[in-house]
């Protein structure tokens, strides 16, 4: 029996849906790296069509496991990475593409950094950040005043293909944008009710305004007490694993944002809604725990986010890169956002999928940078106004 979600079908249609009978039928991907992650994405699965041990397999030398099912009309595969980093999305995403030769986007969902201005703009925790394209900020060459990253911002294997770029560009007009806020806070409200019925252990639910706290980007996260935390630069390890209560930051140098300011006066289903924003990442094997440095490489790259896999997959497979913002990538992160940033991704990649129509071109896009297969599929795209 397949397992269906709380949510009702958004379309009549989807009542006539039938099992796929083999793995070329799936030609979506949603690949995570935590598993916090992965249950966020599964929630909002409509319908799983792997019940009852009915798998689907995979191809020699092929170590993923996968879990199938649909999001609307669409067949979807998901994966959770054995491990985090570049690599082993890599190596993955290769295995993947195997199996499932028919696959046309892979959506990267999960967590990231954010930079707290974008311009004019106020990012908040539990914002999305959807990846045009990437920088690999720790692969380059580092001469004596500077690290210059080896690939240049605007090359042609940092923009995705002709089929992701159609979509996101849609995503960019004021319509669009309105209309996936619009279905993303639908959808998360449908996820969060959706983990309380099923007693899921993690609570996704938004954990107010009063916890999205950002420090000046010079304040560093450490014991205000000790010796080993002093002027001199050192790291203390007992002080990054503390809470900043626990360490004694102080709250005068949290800085003041009028965004959030604003949303204590609202609702807290009004105050959850994610703002979303289309843009470059960064990438790295890195996890960014500076403000200075975070803000140093955001203004020089014009960066959003910072993540861990989006470059490793980034020429494996023709992807989107979909990240909720769960710290500011700075001394002072923790987890405690996580859950909520994942759910708040995981609801903007469904958002983004009611408005993608596949069509039956047997020619398959290429990874992101190259035009192999894309020009067929310019037209696969079909937007509906609401």
């Amino acid at each position: 029996m397949s397992f269906s979600s709380a949510s009702p079908p958004s379309a009549g249609s989807e009542a006539d849906c039938r099992r796929p009978s083999h793995r070329k039928d799936f030609q979506i991907a949603i690949i995570c790296a935590l598993s916090l992650e992965y249950d966020a994405a599964t929630l909002l699965i409509d319908e799983f069509w792997d019940e009852d041990d009915k798998q689907y397999g995979r191809t020699s030398g092929d170590a993923n496991t996968y879990r199938n099912g649909r999001i609307g009309m669409h067949n979807v595969v998901l994966m959770l990475l054995p491990n985090m980093g570049k690599a082993a999305v890599a190596g993955s995403a290769a295995s993947l593409r195997t199996s499932y030769s028919s696959l046309r986007v892979a959506f990267l969902v999960g967590v990231c950094g954010g930079v707290p201005f974008l311009g004019s703009q106020e990012a908040l925790l539990g914002d999305v950040v959807i990846g045009e394209s990437i920088i690999q900020y720790d692969f380059g060459r580092q001469y004596p005043g500077e690290f210059v990253p080896k690939e240049a911002i605007d090359a042609t294997q940092n923009v995705p293909n002709k089929d992701i770029r159609t979509l996101l560009a849609y995503f960019k007009s004021e319509m669009g944008m309105k209309d996936l806020r619009k279905s993303t806070a639908n959808h998360l409200r449908v996820l969060q009710q959706t983990a309380e019925m099923r007693r899921y252990r993690r609570c996704y639910s938004y954990p107010g305004p009063t916890e999205d706290r950002l420090f000046e980007a010079a304040y560093r996260h450490k014991h205000q007490d000790r010796s080993c935390c002093g002027e001199v630069e050192r790291f203390c390890d007992e002080a990054a694993q503390s809470a900043c209560a626990e360490v004694g930051c102080d709250e005068k140098q949290l800085v003041t944002r009028q965004r959030l300011e604003a949303k204590r006066y609202l609702k807290a289903e009004e105050a959850q809604g994610p703002e979303i924003y289309i843009g470059r990442v960064a990438s790295a094997d890195t996890v960014m725990k500076s403000g200075i440095h975070r803000d140093q490489i955001a203004k020089q790259h014009n960066i959003l986010a910072f993540e861990m896999e989006g470059a490793g997959l980034w020429d494996e497979a023709p992807c989107i890169v979909v990240k909720g913002i769960c710290d500011y990538a700075d001394s002072h992160k923790n987890k405690n956002w996580q859950p909520f940033a994942a759910a708040t991704a995981a609801a903007v990649v469904k958002a983004m999928l009611g408005r993608y129509t596949i069509t039956d071109d047997v020619e398959l896009p290429a990874p992101n940078g190259t035009e192999r297969g894309s020009v067929l599929l310019v037209d696969s795209i079909l937007f509906y106004s609401p």
